[in-house]
């Protein structure tokens, strides 16, 4: 491997040549705080010979260079420039702009017009909308990198108006003096990011590069698990012809699904639940040495099609409705729901596995709701109601039971190791006693309302349980209060008792606006009228008065119904 290094400035730097983000790069990633950073360094607080670290090049061809490291902070400073130029030209120096403009877009050696940075993974965004002096001509599809992007030059260009700002408003100089005044303090800023001083190291090849840039990001305190899975992908399955990278195109596709999921989904957190799903309990930290002894040139496509494959399994796991599912399998989505909303994560190398094995016709859709579930019934019980802390037993459970999942090649063999994850599950409710004692602090008011999806769902499963049908969609269902919420003033109806499943039910929207502010006789009229009559007890209906007494005997009732009932596994 040859090596050399120099020292330069990044004005030197982008004269030099063009500079080329490789497919095995990782997407543009800085936030708010990483640009203030940026800024407060470099213009802020400047110092001449401001050095800001080592860059790592390889050579593509003749003033053409692939980035290994570094290339965040060159895609901020270009997207700094191009704020600079934008504003010079806004502000009337335009020799300036097109000075500046050159390098971020000049003619190479055959006349035709290139970028100075150039990168796939944002592509067309970060061309069009940042480096392009005729900006905004295609319609911008936005991923999270773009967010990204859009977001820092939102930041940068707030920032430089900031500074023209603070000319304008000294009444003391008259609209000549601003103008330069707001030109010299440009050219400054625009010499000062020009004069940055750095180290450069370019490689003589791309596998050098691959060598080099695992290297950096394993011995670094930031380990980005999904660029080193891609780097090692894309380092073994060449692109075939240059304008056709496939294994890119596949990568690039599978990151979007993850990172575009309404549920802020994190592509590490995918590879790590993707393996617990089909190998060895691995720890986090030990993913990738494990990934880089299973993956080679004779597997690396399967693996990379897998991946894409799965990803969509997953976001379907964790963003139910990003899926059209079929009717028949309608209550495996219900409890895809419920455990988004108890928001646990353990379970999810085990859901991943039964979800594909649906998928592949190696698991019936009876045994995929049965499953999921009792999954759900026992995250009811154990997570959202008496908040136990999950230890690493049960993550290792799922994560066993995963494996088996993913080793069965039918509905047959699939029905013991379901069998068994039942098993285990039932193993670790929590106590009756427990849970009867933790139930009644489930409350929901205007006042306290951190919990009301959880007790509209907790409501809905026992109105179901117990013959209640609703013509309406769970969405325009709203919860009643039948001590109404008016009323909630001291002793004994206060916001812990008003709150509690006893004093609530579920009602169409149309029949909440009649209860209002009634009398509880009034209420029960109108209740019976409406037809919710399993929606409450005896006693409710035959009592004059609703009393605290009665709210809680009903929040008891509720509390043994479903433990011994409703989510019983």
């Amino acid at each position: 491997m040859k090596i050399e290094s120099r020292d330069t400035s990044i004005g030197n730097l982008l004269n030099s040549g063009y500079y080329v983000i490789p497919r095995f790069q990782r997407p543009y990633s800085w936030d708010n705080e990483n640009i203030s950073d940026f800024w407060n360094d470099t213009v802020v607080n400047k110092t001449s010979d401001y050095f800001i670290g080592s860059m790592v090049v390889y050579t593509l061809s003749e003033r053409k260079f692939g980035v290994v490291d570094g290339q965040q902070r060159l895609t901020t400073i270009m997207i700094l420039l191009s704020v600079l130029r934008d504003r010079l030209q806004r502000e009337g120096f335009q020799a300036q702009s097109d000075g500046l403009h050159k390098l971020i877009e000049r003619e190479n050696i055959e006349n035709e017009k290139e970028f100075v940075l150039q990168t796939q993974s944002s592509y067309p965004y970060f061309q069009d909308q940042i480096l392009s002096r005729d900006s905004g001509e295609l319609e911008p599809n936005l991923h999270h990198e773009e967010d990204r992007i859009k977001s820092a030059h939102q930041q940068f260009d707030d920032l430089i108006v900031q500074v023209a700002s603070s000319i304008n408003s000294n009444s003391s100089l008259s609209k000549k003096k601003k103008t330069e005044r707001i030109g010299a303090e440009l050219v400054d800023i625009r010499k000062t990011l020009l004069g940055l001083k750095l180290i450069l190291v370019t490689l003589d090849s791309e596998d050098d590069a691959y060598l080099i840039f695992e290297t950096l990001n394993t011995r670094g305190k930031d380990l980005a698990l999904a660029d080193l899975v891609k780097n090692h992908l894309t380092k073994i399955i060449k692109a075939k012809n240059k304008g056709l990278d496939q294994a890119t195109i596949k990568w690039n596709t599978l990151r979007e699904t993850i990172e575009g999921s309404r549920a802020d989904l994190a592509t590490d957190t995918f590879l790590y639940h993707w393996w617990l799903s089909r190998y060895e309990y691995t720890a986090a930290k030990k993913i990738y040495k494990e990934f880089r002894k299973l993956v080679n040139s004779a597997n690396a496509k399967i693996v990379l099609s897998d991946l894409a494959r799965d990803a969509e399994y997953y976001r379907a796991i964790n963003e139910p409705d990003y899926w059209d599912w079929v009717k028949s399998a309608a209550d495996a989505r219900s409890s895809l729901h419920a455990l988004s909303l108890f928001r646990v994560r353990q379970q999810v190398p085990t859901a991943l596995s039964l979800i594909r094995s649906f998928k592949e016709d190696k698991l019936k859709v009876s045994q995929l709701i049965r499953a999921l579930g009792d999954i759900e019934k026992f995250h009811f019980l154990f997570t959202a109601i008496t908040s136990q802390r999950s230890s690493g037993g049960i993550s290792g459970m799922y994560a066993a039971l995963a494996r088996q999942i993913a080793g069965s090649p039918n509905p047959e063999k699939a029905g013991p190791i379901l069998n068994e994850l039942r098993a285990k599950l039932r193993e670790r409710v929590p106590s009756e006693e427990e849970f009867l004692a933790l139930f009644p602090e489930l409350i929901y008011t205007n006042k306290i309302s951190k919990q009301r999806a959880l007790v509209k769902y907790v409501l809905a499963k026992i109105a179901r349980h117990s013959g209640q049908s609703f013509s309406a969609d769970m969405d325009d269902l709203t919860i009643e209060h039948l001590h109404p919420q008016s009323k909630i003033d001291a002793a004994p109806w206060t916001d812990e008792l008003a709150g509690q499943l006893g004093n609530l039910i579920l009602v169409t929207k149309s029949t909440n606006e009649k209860l209002e502010n009634k009398s509880f006789s009034e209420k029960k009229s109108i209740l019976r009228s409406a037809k919710y009559h399993d929606a409450l007890p005896d006693y409710f209906w035959n009592a004059t008065d609703l009393t605290p007494d009665l709210v809680q005997r009903r929040t008891r009732e509720l509390a043994k119904l479903a433990y011994t009932k409703v989510w019983k596994i």
